[in-house]
């Protein structure tokens, strides 16, 4: 059974959910607060969060900032009242893998779970432990590191998993879905927004070296440029 963290503080709301969820052999701990949650977070482990955005003395984005500093790779949706465009926006750049917009169908939410954990449960990068050289940058695939000098850059599983898909096809132009479908196993929206703040996060780490860039070719996809 995949172990659930469910933070919500509408309490008859939370109450058939988790029932609903237990039935579709989910293992549910139902939380009434983000702080209640953050305290479980601390202390267990989880395949999946679901956090409702507006909730008591912890809200459910800065709830999910926390989560995501202690792991970063952890599987999220947001459950809301609100459709407004900047509130979806706002959830997708944090990393969310879904959001929900309340009322919606108990199935639906089952379904968008398990292709939620169908997508992060497999294997995003295996290494054979070799170092590789990108530029002036050493990245460490067994320990899942980027060096530059004595700066070094932790990276995440899908963080690693990109830069060597990325490295694999250096300067050749990569369509969109092409980068998704192998490092997402998915190319809907979501996954797109999501690869979109990944790929910000590794223009910032490849900046100290000039002769390595990714572009954006509007329309198509992208390019990761290597001039050694």
């Amino acid at each position: 059974m995949k172990k659930v963290l469910l933070a919500e503080d509408d309490t008859d709301f939370a109450t058939v959910l988790k029932h609903y969820l237990e039935i579709h052999q989910f293992d549910v701990h139902w939380t009434k607060d983000g702080e209640e949650a953050w305290h479980a977070f601390q202390k267990n482990t989880y395949d999946l969060c679901i956090f409702d955005v507006m909730m008591p003395k912890l809200d459910g984005f800065s709830l999910a900032e926390r989560c995501i500093k202690k792991s970063p790779d952890i599987p999220f949706l947001f459950l809301t009242a609100r459709s407004q465009s900047e509130d979806k926006i706002k959830g997708l750049k944090l990393g969310a893998d879904d959001y929900v917009v309340k009322p919606f169908e108990a199935d639906e939410l089952v379904l968008r779970m398990n292709n939620i954990l169908k997508r992060t449960s497999k294997t995003l990068f295996k290494t054979s432990g070799n170092e590789i050289f990108i530029g002036q940058y050493t990245f460490d695939t067994q320990r899942l590191v980027l060096k530059f000098d004595d700066t070094v850059q932790q990276l995440t599983e899908k963080e690693a998993a990109l830069i060597h898909f990325l490295y694999q096809n250096k300067n050749s132009l990569l369509k969109r879905d092409e980068v998704l479908k192998s490092v997402w196993k998915s190319d809907d929206y979501f996954s797109g927004r999501s690869m979109d703040v990944y790929i910000s996060k590794l223009r910032k780490y490849f900046a100290e070296d000039r002769n390595i860039t990714i572009n954006s070719i509007r329309n198509i996809g992208l390019e990761f440029k290597v001039n050694n």
